[in-house]
């Protein structure tokens, strides 16, 4: 036993750091000096007629990051033998997979099985923050892409638990409770459907009435907005919400949060004064953010010759 945990503390003391050394900034610099322009190209593209596309990129990237490490196995479609991290419930409204395929079917004309969907992704998503407004930050590649996705594996944080409970997750990945409060920012461009958020306006928990936490003018308009019963979306930011800023921290100190969890991070202890700081100060959240997202990025890459690189990022290459 003891030889076990012997071996277990050397992997991550000494194996993980080595992986992780292999992520560099300009990764493609020699065998595809146009990766990076050729994604900023496709979601350019794609953001001059959908805004809302940098949502979907962070939740895509996080989703991705969650399960498996960046690895790009959210994008791999189910097969006759196994069903895909695609069809887990917490995945059934990830969007942007077309964006991704556009961006590596270009970048496979000009370099063949050079550049991973795991760096697509995480390249995409950061030109996408970029677009909406938020920071400009390098992001280290040399992710490889893995070859299993398995819906039973998606675990992922949901939206009605405490700060605590959610940040269980995080620091699972080894991320602080910082960075929760850091990337749960990312929400100042995101929505959500009204069946994540629909329990707290008429009958939380029970009582017959709204959750006493959301403002009652925010109740309204979201009692308005999900009426009728189609499980449309409402926008987390209801201040600037296509715009990458702080506003998102000033609404949830104004008990603005749409869902449970972003209200949450407003009222608990735990994560609070992190909230106040980014409400006050948006240079610190913008650079914090720069940062947790490269660390969030960081989570169990794929390296060297593990994994693969591939050719069409819904499926696995053959052998």
């Amino acid at each position: 036993m003891m030889r076990m945990k012997i071996i277990f503390v050397l992997y991550f003391t000494i194996l993980l750091p080595l992986a992780l050394a292999q992520l560099k900034v300009g990764f493609y610099k020699t065998s595809c000096p146009r990766a990076e322009s050729i994604v900023k190209a496709a979601v350019q593209k794609r953001f001059n007629t959908e805004k809302s596309i940098t949502a979907a990129l962070l939740r895509m990237h996080f989703h991705d990051c969650f399960v498996r490490g960046c690895d790009a196995s959210i994008l791999i479609d189910s097969t006759n033998q196994s069903r895909s991290e695609k069809e887990s419930g917490p995945n059934l409204t990830v969007r942007g997979y077309e964006l991704i395929d556009e961006a590596k079917k270009a970048v496979e004309k000009v370099c063949p099985s050079k550049v991973s969907c795991a760096d697509i992704i995480t390249l995409a998503t950061r030109d996408s923050v970029v677009l909406a407004g938020g920071p400009s930050y390098d992001v280290p590649t040399g992710r490889r892409d893995g070859r299993v996705s398995n819906m039973n594996e998606v675990n992922l944080p949901g939206p009605s638990l405490s700060v605590s409970q959610a940040f269980q997750s995080f620091k699972d990945k080894g991320l602080t409770m910082d960075d929760m409060v850091t990337l749960l920012g990312g929400h100042t461009v995101g929505v959500a459907h009204c069946f994540f958020f629909s329990g707290r306006l008429t009958n939380f928990q029970g009582t017959g009435k709204p959750d006493p936490s959301m403002d009652a003018g925010l109740v309204t308009t979201l009692k308005g907005i999900c009426g009728n019963g189609s499980n449309p979306t409402a926008f987390l930011d209801q201040g600037t919400s296509f715009s990458f800023d702080n506003e998102f921290y000033r609404q949830i100190r104004a008990k603005k949060g749409v869902m449970k969890i972003d209200q949450e991070l407003a009222d608990d202890r735990l994560s609070s004064g992190i909230v106040s700081r980014f409400a006050s100060n948006a240079n610190l959240f913008r650079t914090r953010f720069a940062q947790a997202m490269v660390k969030m990025g960081n989570i169990q890459v794929l390296v060297g010759n593990a994994g693969e690189i591939r050719k069409n990022c819904r499926v696995i290459n053959s052998k």
